[in-house]
């Protein structure tokens, strides 16, 4: 039975719809300037080519005529990217945002430089990206709740609505569950690393490797920029599907449990939380009030 990540990849490319059409243009409209920015903070002033100073370093032109590039090669590798068999919008939004990343990897290696640094500032100029639409989306649960752990459920559950919607293969597949541990998401089919692997298998220029580096790689600092607690290591993921495996085990977690949390507290704790004076007035010795201080001075 043939691997379902690899199903989308091993059909033959159908001239796109005019839907599927206008949605590359709406999307491509959309996220133009958004790369434009990301493509300038992330490559302005880096050397053009590691320990070659003689190369220069990217200037704005630079960027300019790289990012033409980049637009023609998203045109023609969309066409390869089957949009028309994914079953939710969110889906073909995903894959899209692969075939900008494997544009970007593809041109800058067609300008000579070489897969290793390529696949780091194509790593660079997406997490830009993806950073701003993640801190996108956990805004709002920033307001909903103080528990660092709630607010990374809520968001990853959220995502997993739009864009990571997951009706089944051709579409993202996932089982999802909050534990003791943290938050678990272990996904068996990606559309955008089925796109990857079939364009890597089809041109052999380091596409999936290039895709490992900046999509899988993400998670670690994407947990977090989610927990926002000024620490590192909120995720774990032994296995990766673009790395052979048949998932990726993921859990994001926001370190211990938090009593800012009242579902978390016990009842004792609740009721000390409620009146947090309590524990003071419990803890004065019987007879040393200052009322009956005042009393003892009178009489003498």
């Amino acid at each position: 039975m043939e691997n379902p990540n690899e199903q989308m990849a091993a059909n033959t490319a159908a001239p796109p719809s005019f839907r599927i059409r206008f949605l590359i243009r709406l999307l491509r409209a959309v996220y133009k300037p958004v790369v434009r920015r990301a493509a300038r903070q992330a490559l302005e002033g880096r050397l053009v080519a590691p320990g070659s100073p003689q190369a220069g370093r990217w200037l704005r032109r630079d960027v300019q005529a790289y990012l033409g590039t980049v637009w023609s090669e998203v045109d023609r590798l969309a066409a390869e990217a089957n949009l028309e068999q994914l079953p939710t919008l969110g889906n073909r939004h995903n894959v899209f945002l692969a075939v900008v990343t494997t544009a970007a990897y593809r041109c800058l290696v067609n300008q000579g430089s070489a897969p290793d640094y390529s696949m780091l500032l194509v790593g660079d100029v997406g997490w830009k990206v993806y950073e701003r639409l993640l801190r996108l989306a956990a805004f709002p649960f920033r307001i909903v709740t103080r528990s660092r752990q709630r607010r990374v459920e809520l968001t990853l559950r959220s995502l997993m609505i739009f864009p990571f919607s997951a009706p089944g293969a051709p579409g993202y597949e996932v089982k999802a569950w909050a534990s003791e541990e943290g938050f678990h998401t272990h996904w068996t089919h990606c559309p955008p690393y089925a796109f990857a692997r079939g364009i890597d298998k089809k041109y052999k220029k380091g596409e999936l490797e290039a895709f490992y580096r900046s999509w899988c790689l993400y998670d670690w600092a994407a947990a977090d920029v989610l927990v926002d607690d000024g620490k590192k290591g909120h995720y774990t993921r032994p296995k990766t599907l673009s790395r052979g495996d048949r998932v990726c085990d993921m859990c994001w977690h926001a370190g211990q449990l938090e009593t800012t949390d009242r579902r978390n507290m016990t009842p004792s704790v609740q009721r000390q939380s409620a009146n947090p004076d309590r524990k003071r007035t419990l803890n004065k010795k019987p007879g040393k009030s200052s009322t009956e201080g005042k009393a003892r001075a009178k009489q003498v």
